[in-house]
């Protein structure tokens, strides 16, 4: 789906959508303080409970090409309606879930939620990309970082302080309980996150319809002509190297992410350190991350190129990987939170890199890399199951791969325009 909009009109545009991003990194940043919170109320292992992460982020990989599909029918704006009150379905299934503490139901309401993102994701991304010129997309999509994970900061700290306020004293105590009082412990504490999602129910909900009303101009899908002289002869996605190479470290990025934010708290956890520090653990990942996008809204591209940000990204997060399980205590831990610095400037910089001179194929290329999300689904599946055959501080060494690739993507694999050569 290309895109033609001025770049003298993207005020209103981008306001709405840096909206919109801060209500996505609210919603997915929950995750967590979930893991921990629902490892505890549902009882569940370090590989069970990664499976809050695996149903939230598998959705994005299985609805982004009926996303996309959906978007060209219906349009932008109604597709973002429809993605809000998909959301709004989501969490409201954490009510029913709640009261009768299951988990395959929680489950089941972040697989609807996470389908809602996708169709947000598959329009905004793209969107935000081409709304002005190439070399400046990673400061746009930056922006929208910002507004991202400084809700990812927020979220985890308010949902805390309704489900988790006497975390520390209420895992003693279960300790000490027979199986019947341990059971009604364990179901008042499922019961604490039907307010907060009751209230995100309405809200997104509401969302949906002041989207509706918003004065969102209309982006219409046009002819694919741009570089057409070059893709001609090109019959497929699939023979875009930098597109296919853009999506696998998309892939090991999102996976990265994903474990730095929601992993942090357990790794935490398992080190002794009591929940109440813990809790607020992802909070400065995010915020880790939003100096990472402050810096990239400041340098790019006047200063430094998509291209070097990548490149230092990667760098970083292979040196903090090495941190992590090299130290020990909370200097370790610090080192997770780093890792948001570097994934920050990631995601704004692969984007257009990969979308660059796709032509007609932009919209099949921004679906793949929608799918790409799947990264965070699978990934944290394999920190969760060293963490449990090895320990959590040796899981962490599943990030050097992930890093050594997007390096790999910076350095080379963007340039790569035909499989043959």
């Amino acid at each position: 789906m290309n895109l033609s909009y001025s770049s003298k009109t993207n005020l209103v545009p981008m306001i709405i959508i840096s909206a919109l991003f801060f209500i996505f990194g609210f919603v997915t940043w929950l995750n967590g303080i979930l893991i921990p919170y629902l490892k505890i109320s549902c009882q569940l292992g370090n590989f069970q409970a990664l499976f809050v992460a695996f149903s939230f982020y598998i959705a994005y990989t299985i609805m982004a090409l009926p996303s996309a599909w959906l978007l060209d029918k219906i349009g932008f704006k109604k597709g973002m309606q429809i993605g809000l009150w998909i959301m709004a379905l989501g969490t409201a299934t954490f009510i029913p879930a709640a009261m009768i503490r299951t988990f395959p139901l929680f489950l089941t309401g972040l697989f609807i939620v996470g389908t809602g993102l996708a169709v947000l994701q598959t329009a905004a991304n793209p969107y935000v990309t081409v709304i002005g010129p190439q070399e400046s997309a990673a400061r746009r999509i930056s922006i929208l970082g910002i507004c991202n994970k400084l809700a990812g900061a927020l979220a985890p700290v308010i949902l805390a302080y309704y489900i988790l306020h006497d975390g520390d004293v209420l895992v003693k105590s279960l300790e000490a309980m027979d199986a019947a009082s341990k059971s009604l412990a364990l179901d008042e504490l499922a019961r604490r996150v039907i307010n907060p999602y009751i209230a995100m129910t309405i809200v997104l909900f509401l969302m949906g319809i002041g989207v509706r009303f918003a004065p969102l101009p209309k982006i219409d899908t046009i002819s694919e002509e741009t570089e057409e002289d070059e893709i001609s002869h090109r019959k497929s996605v699939f023979e875009f190297p930098n597109l296919i190479l853009g999506v696998v470290a998309l892939f090991f990025y999102v996976g990265a992410e994903v474990i730095a934010g929601d992993t942090i708290i357990n790794y935490g956890l398992s080190l002794g350190i009591e929940l109440k520090t813990a809790k607020m653990f992802t909070s400065f990942t995010m915020l880790s991350m939003i100096v990472g996008y402050l810096i990239g809204v400041s340098l790019i591209p006047k200063v430094i190129s998509q291209q070097f940000a990548l490149k230092m990204s990667a760098i970083l997060g292979i040196i903090f990987s090495i941190g992590v399980v090299t130290t020990s205590g909370l200097i370790s831990v610090i080192f997770v939170a780093s890792f948001g610095l570097a994934n920050a400037l990631v995601w704004p910089a692969i984007w257009p890199l990969a979308l660059n001179k796709l032509g007609r194929f932009i919209s099949k290329g921004s679906a793949l890399l929608i799918m790409a999300i799947s990264g965070g689904a699978l990934l944290p599946l394999v920190w969760g199951r060293l963490s449990d055959v090895f320990n959590t501080q040796q899981a962490y060494w599943l990030m050097i791969p992930c890093y050594l690739f997007i390096l790999f993507y910076a350095v080379k694999g963007h340039k790569i325009q035909s499989w043959k050569k």
